[in-house]
This record gives C-alpha cells, sequence and structure tokens, in this order.
C-alpha cells in the first residue's frame, strides 16, 4: 500500500481514526459525531460556571451535570485542536464528578493526540474500569492500542464494543479493526471487517476508501472504482480520492477520466503530495 492509503479522506466524516459517539450529533456522512460550537459552546460554559456558583456548593445532580457540560466542551474543544483548553476543561469535569467515565475518555484522546501514551493509556484504563461495556471507550482504547503497535490487542477492544447491540455506530470499531488487520498483513480479514463497516454504514468513507484502495492494488478495478466514486459522489472529493480515481482510470486505460480526475486535482489541490506526485509521474 503506498503512503496515501493509511490516511482517509474528508477525515473528519471518515471517523477512522479519534472515534467518539457522545452525544449523538451526527455530521453529514453518518460516521463522524460532532459537538456544536460557538454560541452553544458558550451557554454550555456559562451553564456549567452557574451551577458551580450556587450557594452552598453544588448538589450531586449539580455535579454530575457540569462534569457533562465541561467534558462536552474539552470535546468540542479537542476537536477544533485546542488542546490546552481541551485539557482545561476535562479537568474541571473531573473535578465536579471524579467518576465519570466519559471524561476519562475524552482526556485519553486528548493526551493521544499530545503523544502523551502513558496517560493516555491509564486514562482509558480508568474510563473502563468505571465502566467497563462502555463501546466508545471500547473502541477508543483500541485505537490507542492499533496505533502503539499492539494490533491484535486492539482489535479484542474493537470486537468487545462490537458485543454491545444498541452501539449506534458499530462500523466504526469494524472499520478500525479491518486497520489494525491490514497493518498486520491480513488483507482477507481486513477486506471482511470493511465490508461489514460498509453495509452497516453505507456513506462510511474511510470504509469506502480502504475498499477501493485494497481492490485497486488487486487489480480489480470495477470493484476500486464502485468505492472511490461513492466517496466523491456523496462527499466533496478529497486529494486522496481524487488521487486514487486517477490511478484506478490510468491502470484501466481510461485516459479521458484519468484526465478529467488530474485536472480536478490540480484545480483543488494544488499543494497537496498528491498533486506532487502526480507531476512527478509517481502512480504507485
Amino acid at each position: 500500500m503506498d503512503r496515501t492509503s493509511d490516511r482517509i479522506p474528508a477525515s473528519r466524516l471518515a471517523g477512522a481514526v479519534v472515534l467518539l459517539a457522545l452525544w449523538g450529533c451526527q455530521a453529514p456522512g453518518g460516521s463522524e459525531h460532532m459537538i456544536p460550537g460557538g454560541q452553544a459552546s458558550n451557554a454550555q460554559r456559562e451553564a456549567s460556571d452557574a451551577a458551580q456558583r450556587q450557594p452552598g456548593g453544588a448538589l450531586a445532580g449539580d455535579r454530575q451535570e457540569t462534569a457533562r457540560l465541561r467534558t462536552e466542551l474539552a470535546f468540542n474543544y479537542f476537536q477544533r485542536g485546542q488542546m490546552a483548553i481541551a485539557l482545561e476543561e476535562v479537568r474541571s469535569a473531573l473535578a465536579a464528578d471524579p467518576n465519570y467515565a466519559t471524561a476519562y475518555n475524552v482526556l485519553g484522546l486528548i493526551n493521544m493526540d499530545l503523544g502523551e501514551n502513558a496517560r493516555a493509556e491509564e486514562a482509558f484504563r480508568r474510563a473502563l474500569s468505571i465502566a467497563p461495556g462502555d463501546s466508545d471507550a471500547l473502541n477508543n482504547y483500541g485505537w490507542f492500542l492499533c496505533q502503539t503497535k499492539r494490533e491484535r490487542q486492539g482489535i479484542e477492544q474493537f470486537l468487545l464494543a462490537l458485543k454491545n447491540p444498541l452501539y449506534p455506530t458499530p462500523d466504526k470499531p469494524y472499520l478500525n479493526a479491518g486497520i489494525c488487520s491490514q497493518r498486520l498483513g491480513n488483507e482477507a480479514l481486513a477486506e471482511e471487517y470493511y465490508r461489514k463497516a460498509f453495509t452497516l454504514d453505507p456513506l462510511n468513507a474511510g470504509a469506502m476508501m480502504r475498499l477501493g484502495d485494497l481492490y485497486f492494488r488487486r487489480d480489480e478495478l470495477d470493484k476500486a472504482r464502485f468505492y472511490v466514486d461513492r466517496v466523491n459522489k456523496n462527499f466533496e472529493p478529497s486529494a486522496e480520492s481524487l488521487w486514487l480515481a486517477l490511478r484506478i482510470e490510468r491502470k484501466a486505460g481510461d485516459r479521458v477520466a484519468e484526465s478529467s480526475f488530474a485536472t480536478q486535482l490540480r484545480r483543488r489541490y494544488p499543494n497537496s503530495q498528491e498533486f506532487m506526485l502526480l507531476q512527478q509521474g509517481r502512480f504507485e
């Protein structure tokens, strides 16, 4: 697999790397859960601050609500890449309720992003000690294990996450299990997991790109074209998806389609690595 295959187009829609379904605000494409920003975040902060200012201290219910609101804010800032503020908010959540498992889950994600692997693992383990069957925490911890070269252990966590019949986004652990399986060199199992993710969510861009790349490398070009075309038609085409489509058509010998994708890549992403590869004639 070339280096671009380990990245996913429209990564904030694909939901293949950092996967957290906390509050069910689903983005278009049905695969990434986001927290509303802007004024909503300010309102959340004000509500949380008000609860903490109540005379005589916050009641148990107020502390739990404060923890929930602060955790939402932490995840919101995490999504924006504002890690210092995200850490501040998640620490406020845990100060309000030291046993709020979701806050530890978000803390794990933040520390993972910061490269603080020991702290990330500690946070994920703490989340799972409080809520052992939490599918989001299992999924996130599984991805952490996969990222730290413990792919088999990661897959075990994804399969545990899938045991919950009420888990709203089972396509995500299937996608992650496929990525981990592919890193272990088991493409047959990876394909099986990717197909399950796609069956559960036919708009899972990560699963479609993975399948498209896999079939491209196998020279199963009709299958490869099917998946990448779905990505490009249902999402704004990314540099990765245009590059894969271009190489499929080049291998298929369709120079008109190849030229069309090359034009789109040049127009949309002139500074991308994919366009640089095109200019260099490096198609494999």
